[in-house]
């Protein structure tokens, strides 16, 4: 094994076709890695933010609960809250409304929360804020119609930037006091019940086992005068977009496939450049004792270290972009086909060893075919020759 160690160490693959060919297919590679974690960050943490992680609702009533209320202090909220992964759970209030700004109308959605406190004050989206040529300080009318069509004048507090750029995404937020007076319910009603999950429990399969053990529960403990509730996750009301993350994970798969594949490429024909350079040495080698396993190890060493280099630069450069696309989000979307406003990143450190390590043990692999080309090497025409 020294003596393997001893003359890698003394070859050197000098196409530098090949680094430069390792390093883009590794750059690609963790970009791919990383915009795939940032639009699952985004999106699932968007999601969340706008309408929680899971829903409990009236089993008769639509997911916004608007007509049906139910309890929001339940007896066995107590068992819900100790569902593992789920971090709060809350009360809030939907209302459909229609905006009067001049001579325009506009359909809003209105959610009631315990976050905001201050009476008859709204937060705005600020894409709708910026459609209606509103501000913080303005007032904006809204009509609700039901029965009898009631009118509120809301002062509007803060212009946000919607979590999730969708239509779901665009809520008016107003103290959830408001919308129980304007509804004439008790103080402890509400449309339903958001749950928010820990980030670990985000994924698909987690939400719907914490969907299936939150709905169980408020099923088993619920009291014979207690209306019963679903629970509906997350995943069921934005199926679209989990289909959508789920297909960037299949790209960012396919991604590693190809340009572990162009890699591997690049580096045979290095490593056949360097073999057919050193068929005399190959053929010493032979001559002295060294097997053909042993003297592909030693071609091996070196081609391994080539891809090492390449991995290290790519890996440096992807970084860097992800620092800078991090930081300053130059790179733009058009929310209404990507839910964000520009491309997201996230730097997932396992992810990325994976990746590097996947790619690095696939591109060893094609390597071992140029090796095949030792076996033919005859050391006595070889070293004759010379």
């Amino acid at each position: 094994m020294q003596a393997e160690g001893f003359i890698a160490a003394r070859l050197r693959v000098k196409e530098k076709m090949a680094v430069v060919a390792i390093a883009i297919s590794f750059l690609v590679i963790i970009i791919a890695v990383a915009i795939s974690g940032g639009f699952r960050r985004e999106i699932r943490g968007g999601v969340s933010a706008v309408t929680g992680d899971v829903l409990l609702t009236n089993a008769a009533a639509d997911l916004t609960g608007s007509d049906d209320p139910i309890c929001a202090t339940p007896s066995y909220l107590s068992q819900l809250e100790a569902v593992p992964g789920v971090e709060r759970i809350e009360p809030v209030i939907y209302q459909a409304g229609i905006l009067k700004v001049g001579d325009d109308i506009h359909g809003a959605l209105f959610k009631g929360t315990l976050a905001d406190t201050l009476s008859l004050s709204v937060r705005l989206p600020s894409a709708l804020a910026a459609r209606l040529g509103l501000g913080p300080g303005d007032d904006l009318t809204a009509y609700f119609i039901g029965e009898k069509v009631k009118i509120r004048k809301w002062h509007i507090t803060e212009v946000y930037d919607a979590a999730m750029d969708t239509p779901e995404g665009q809520l008016l937020y107003v103290p959830i006091g408001d919308l129980r007076r304007l509804n004439e319910w008790e103080p402890d009603q509400a449309s339903l019940l958001e749950v928010t999950l820990s980030p670990k429990r985000r994924s698909r399969r987690a939400m719907s086992e914490a969907t299936q053990e939150l709905g169980w529960r408020a099923t088993l403990n619920a009291q014979p005068d207690e209306d019963p509730l679903r629970a509906v996750s997350a995943t069921e009301r934005f199926a679209q977009l989990f289909d959508w993350l789920e297909l960037i994970d299949f790209n960012v798969y396919a991604i590693l496939l190809l340009m572990t594949i162009v890699a591997g490429f690049n580096m045979i024909s290095g490593l056949l450049i360097l073999l057919f350079r050193n068929v005399s040495t190959i053929g010493i080698l032979k001559t002295l004792g060294m097997g053909d396993r042993a003297i592909a190890r030693v071609f091996l060493r070196v081609g391994a270290r080539t891809v090492a280099i390449g991995m290290a630069a790519g890996n440096l450069l992807a970084l860097l972009f992800c620092l800078v696309q991090g930081t300053t989000h130059w790179i733009k979307l058009n929310p209404e086909n990507y839910f964000v406003s520009f491309v997201p990143v996230q730097v997932n450190l396992p992810a990325i060893l994976l990746a590097d390590a996947a790619a690095f043990a696939g591109i060893l692999l094609l390597l071992l075919i140029p090796t095949l080309f030792i076996s033919r090497v005859d050391p006595a025409k070889t070293v004759k020759a010379d």
